[in-house]
C-alpha cells in the first residue's frame, strides 16, 4: 500500500540576502526567549526578601546611618532645589530636607506622593513675605513654619526636623 503524504514546508526565503535576515532575526528571537528564561528561573530562585539587584533612575533618599534593619534612618531630598519668587523679581534658591524612618513604608509613600504639596508649602511661605524680611530671615522661625504646616498635611507620620542647605537669594535689578 501506498500512503500519500503531504509534507509542510518551512518558509525558507530563496535569495542570499532574505535567507541571511531570516536566519539573523530567527537567531535574536531565540535568544531573547531564552534569556526570558534563564531570567524567570532566576528570580524564581532567589529569596523573596533579596535586595534588587540594580535600580533606575533618580535615587532620593540618601542613608544617614543604620544600626539595625528597624532603624534604618534616611534623608528626605526628593524637593530638590526650589526655586522661589520673591515679589520684587528677586529669587530665593533653596533645598529642604528632613530625616525619616524607611522601615515605616507606608508613611515613606505618603511623603513621595506629597513632593508636589511640599514644594507649593514652602514656596507659598517664602513668596509671601517682603524681600527685606526676606534678607533678615530668623531661619529657625522659618523652619519651624514649614514643619507646622508640612505636619498639618501629612496623616500617616510627622516630620521632627528640617533641614535648608543652598539658601541664597537672586536679586533682579533693572536700569530704566
Amino acid at each position: 500500500m501506498i500512503y500519500n503524504i503531504k509534507v509542510k514546508k518551512f518558509f525558507i526565503p530563496e535569495s542570499r540576502i532574505n535567507r541571511i535576515i531570516y536566519v539573523t532575526l530567527l537567531s535574536i528571537a531565540g535568544a531573547v526567549i531564552l534569556l526570558l528564561i534563564i531570567g524567570s528561573i532566576f528570580a524564581l530562585a532567589r529569596p523573596i526578601d533579596s535586595a534588587p539587584l540594580f535600580s533606575f533612575g533618580r535615587q532620593t533618599e540618601i542613608i544617614i546611618s543604620s544600626t539595625s534593619q528597624s532603624d534604618d534612618i534616611r534623608v528626605f531630598s526628593g524637593l530638590g532645589r526650589l526655586r522661589i519668587p520673591l515679589a520684587d523679581s528677586s529669587a530665593l534658591i533653596l533645598t529642604i530636607a528632613f530625616p525619616y524612618s524607611a522601615s515605616d513604608v507606608a508613611f515613606t509613600e505618603e511623603l513621595a506622593a506629597r513632593i508636589g504639596d511640599f514644594r507649593m508649602i514652602a514656596t507659598d511661605y517664602f513668596s509671601s513675605l517682603p524681600i527685606s524680611a526676606v534678607i533678615q530671615i530668623d531661619e529657625e522661625t522659618a523652619k519651624q513654619e514649614i514643619l507646622r504646616r508640612y505636619n498639618e498635611n501629612l496623616r500617616l507620620g510627622r516630620i521632627d526636623v528640617l533641614y535648608f542647605s543652598d539658601m541664597m537669594i537672586i536679586e533682579a535689578y533693572y536700569t530704566p
